[in-house]
Order: C-alpha cells, then structure tokens, then sequence
C-alpha cells in the first residue's frame, strides 16, 4: 500500500527503516556498533489493529504527536498499546515549524506540560519529551542522540524453537519468495528448514538479508528478510515461520482478565469482541467466570469457575474464554488485547477494553463437542415453589417449581428449603401437571403440618386459629454450562 500512503500523506500499513549508531555505552562494550530498526505504524484510529500487530515486536516505544493537535482519541490508544507491550517510551512533538517562530517556545512548554500530566499517570511518568521538525530535519540529530542515550535491548533467547512474525511476502524473479519480518524467538541458519504458517509446506531457507546485508544467521530481535523457493507469495500475506511445534492453531483461548483503565464501557457477556494476537484480529465470543475459591487468582483447569455475567474489577481475578470466528496462530504465553473496533472512531472514547495472557488454549476444530466440557463453569440456578399439602407427617405434595413438561425426574434427590424452616429431598413427579413430592426425613414440624392441613372440601378447616400462609418451597443448584448432559449439581 505504498502508492496508496504516498497519496493521502499518511502511514496506512506498517512500515520499516533503521539507522546504525556506535554501540551506547549503558549497554556495555560487546559489539561496535547497534542497527536500530524504526517501526513506523499507522496513526489513524481506523487502523488500530495494525498498530497492535507492530507494537508485539518493538523493545521501545516512539510516541510521535503532532504539536498543533496534542493527544487524541488514537494517541492515547498508542500509549495505552505501549504499556502493554513495552518499559520504554520516548515522546516526540512532530511539526514545530507550524508554529510561529516568537510562539514557537511557549507552544512547546504548554504542550509538554500537557502530555507530562498524562504520563503521570501511567508507567511512563519520567518518559522524556522531546521536539522537533521532521520536515525541516530540525532537531532530528538531537533525536538519534536521546534514542542512542536512551535505547533499551530486551530480552534476548537464542535457544529453543525459532519463531518469525511475518509481515510482508513478495515474489523475486529468479530468486524465490521473500518473507519480511522480526524474529520473535530463537535463533535460524542459512539452509535451515521452517514451517510455514497456515500451510503444511515446509521450505528451506536459501537465503537471509538483514536491511540488504546478507548474513548466516537470525537471531531474536532481528529485522530481516528470509527467501524460500518454490513459495506462492499469495499463500501469505501475514502470519509466522517457525521450527518445532511452539505454534498452534486454536480456536478459543483462556486468559486472565485485566480492565484497561480508560474503557468506560461495560463489558458483558454474549457481546462480540475484536481479539488481537500479534498481527491477527478476529471477532470472538466471550465467557467472564471467577475461581469459585475467592483467594485463587490461577488458573487450573482442574479448578471449579462461577460464571459472571458482567466483569467487576471489584469481585478480584478473573478470566475470559474466547471463542473465535475462525482460527488463529498464536504462540504460548502470546498477549492478547480485546477491543471494540465497532465503535465509532470520531468519538472521544477508548476502545481498548482489557487484556491478559494465554492461560489455556484450545487445538481442536470440534473442541465444543470434546474439550468444552472439561472447562468447568458454572452458573447458580434456583427456583421457587409453594407446598401444596402434607400427605403424611414426612411428605409433601408441591407444585409452581417445574413446568407440566418438565422431566422430574432429572431433578430427584436435589436438596429443597421450606420458608418454615425444614429441609428435604425431591422424590419424583406427582401426576401430570408438574406437581412433585418431597420427602423431609427428619418430619415436618407441628405447625407446619397444621398450615399443610388440607382444608374439607365445601367447608373451612378450623384449627386453632392457625393462618393458613403459604409454604415456599427453594431449591438451590449448579448448573455447568458446558455439560452436554446438563446435570444439576449441589
């Protein structure tokens, strides 16, 4: 989408540059030199999405504002993106030759003062500000300096299986396909075999070059381009390259559940969510639940988890089940950020919604039918009904707990309150109309047998001036939400 950017003036897809510096001295004296590599992602609130796939493989942040229009909706989306992602911002106040050159000075310490006020209030309260022209080049040489003074290197794990986020694929006549992007894991050599995501293919690699320099190898945090024969380049456009199986495709995820800070929105149950993990997004389904232990903050699959129908920061850790439209790669403990896409760009207001880590993933295509049931998540049912009358001193003929249709029996042995006091058992169906019986072992007290006392028919049954107020049957149950036999549980 090159022609397209050059057009309309703005960044439209990711894009990708570097300079080299002598080696900063804060990060020791190991190498010469240090190849920094710009990521320049999109601004505009409309490509949100895209901003999240490049922000996964950055060690620092660049927060670029324009100083004529501060902080808006999508830069505050980029700083909450960079919390997420990354421990280092630096902010910089882009096209300062717009300003008058006698107001130019008092423009930059308000709009400072500004955006310090924000920082205050994240990770990034001593990020510098700094500003400058980029269309004028002024204070461009100031800028490589800071980023030379201040450059962070994550950390970096040359061992265990190697993963490559692609961004970009194109065809080289005579060469073969080219594969772009950062190597998130691991370490590759020249001639080594990889997977391709989203095929079966795998494809050795001819060759690699870092910014046009070939080299033999690709170690984690590289930016480089790998060539593969025999590759449609239309088979890909974004997705991974990698060895082993730290790869999956899943298709519904857990994780644990964190509220961004800014989203002012509820978040429910049964709406659909936009799922970003690395460069995919894809809609989803959403299950809130809790540990049904309060004090229990992991996850085990093992574990017992009471449904929320609305998340509340207030009732502590909790976790989300996503059910995706359709499948997506992802690599262990990936970062998964939730939003809502769908709201409209022009008002003030976070999409953003929450966040967290992988905690369970599943593999299969039919994981509803298989795997679904095992993530025990329940919800607390109960149901009221009234005693009808006492047919002997230890049971009861109720009715108003179940519909005429209802199977009674699915319900037999389930424990049952009465308003006075006494508990018992449900012990099946009486006649066809939903009525049932209970059998209290320990026998009904004196006085409720007395409100039981069915009264003579064409007369009033006199006793003792007792009222005849109704007795409330309440039964209590689980019920888990995923068992496929739909069992009722105490």
């Amino acid at each position: 989408r090159v022609r397209e950017s050059k057009e309309r003036g703005i960044t439209l897809d990711l894009g990708f540059s570097s300079f080299t510096i002598p080696y900063p001295t804060h990060l020791g004296n190991d190498h010469e030199n240090l190849l920094v590599t710009l990521v320049d992602c999109p601004g505009h609130a409309s490509l949100l999405k895209t901003v999240i796939g490049g922000a996964h493989i950055i060690d620092m942040m660049i927060l670029v504002v324009d100083i004529m229009k501060g902080i808006q909706t999508q830069t505050a989306e980029c700083l909450i993106i960079g919390e997420l992602t990354c421990d280092k911002l630096l902010v910089v106040l882009n096209k300062t030759d717009l300003i008058p050159a006698d107001k130019r000075s008092e423009k930059i310490s308000k709009v400072t003062k500004r955006i310090s006020l924000t920082l205050s209030k994240t990770k990034f309260k001593d990020a510098k500000i700094i500003s400058c022209s980029a269309a004028e080049k002024d204070g461009v040489e100031n800028l490589i300096n800071i980023i030379s003074n201040s450059v962070v290197i994550g950390p970096r794990d040359f061992t265990g299986d190697f993963v490559f986020a692609v961004d970009h694929c194109f065809g080289v006549k005579g060469q073969g396909t080219v594969l772009t992007g950062t190597c998130l894991a691991g370490a590759i050599n020249l001639n080594d075999s990889v997977k391709i995501s989203n095929t079966k293919l795998e494809k050795k690699i001819k060759s690699i070059q870092v910014f046009r320099k070939s080299v033999d190898k690709l170690l984690q945090g590289d930016r480089a381009g790998i060539c593969v024969a025999q590759f449609d380049p239309k088979l890909m456009e974004r997705g991974l390259v990698y060895t082993g199986d730290v790869v999956k495709t899943v298709y519904a995820v857990v994780i644990d559940m964190n509220k961004v800070t800014y989203y002012k929105g509820s978040i429910t149950a049964k709406m659909k969510y936009h799922v970003s993990i690395g460069h995919e997004t894809v809609l989803a389904k959403i299950t809130f639940f809790k540990s049904e232990i309060p004090s229990e903050s992991t996850f085990d699959m093992s574990q017992h988890f009471l449904h929320q129908e609305t998340y509340c920061e207030e009732d502590g850790a909790s976790f989300a089940l996503l059910q995706f439209e359709h499948p997506v790669l992802c690599v262990q403990n990936s970062m998964v950020i939730i939003s809502r896409l769908d709201m409209d760009i022009n008002t003030p207001a976070c999409r953003l919604a929450f966040y967290g880590k992988l905690q369970h993933i599943f593999t299969k295509p039919d994981y509803q039918n298989i795997e679904l049931s095992d993530l025990k998540i329940f919800k607390y049912k109960e149901r009221e009904g009234v005693a009808e009358r006492a047919n002997d001193e230890y049971t009861v003929i109720g009715k108003e707990l179940f519909k005429k249709e209802t199977d009674v029996d699915l319900f037999c042995n389930l424990k049952v309150t009465f308003s006075t006091g006494e508990v018992g058992k449900i012990d099946g169906s009486f006649g066809q109309s939903g009525k049932f019986k209970v059998y209290v072992q320990d026998g009904l007290k004196e006085g409720t047998k007395q409100m039981l006392t069915k009264k003579k028919k064409g007369k009033e049954n006199v006793d003792s001036g007792v009222a005849h107020e109704k007795v409330v049957i309440n039964l209590k149950f689980k019920r888990y939400i995923f068992d496929k036999k739909k069992q009722m549980l105490q």
